[in-house]
């Protein structure tokens, strides 16, 4: 494949991506980050009419880890979540279900 049909495969990849999978991965990566087990953390991203709903979630022994003391990791997370949600145009709600 030579690079114009994989710049044009690229470009058309990025069209189909919903602004909510965006979000979701930034929430993914910084989560993966804080966790002892990367592999319990699973997503479920939900696209609703006023905005999208991002569930985490993780290990029970991670779980203090995403919220962090007295919520602080959890709302930075949100603040970073609802920021980029603005920039692509949606809003987000981010939840720890733990």
């Amino acid at each position: 494949m030579d690079v114009e049909t994989q710049v044009a495969a690229d470009a058309q990849d990025a069209a189909e991506e919903l602004p909510s999978d965006r979000i979701a991965d930034l929430v993914e990566l910084i989560v993966c980050g804080l966790v002892d087990d990367e592999d319990a953390v699973s997503l479920d991203v939900t696209d609703r009419e006023d905005g999208t709903l991002i569930e985490i979630e993780c290990a029970a022994d991670d779980a203090g880890k995403v919220i962090g003391r007295h919520g602080r990791q959890i709302k930075a997370i949100r603040t970073i979540a609802r920021a980029l949600g603005q920039r692509v145009g949606s809003s987000v709600d981010v939840e720890v279900l733990g």
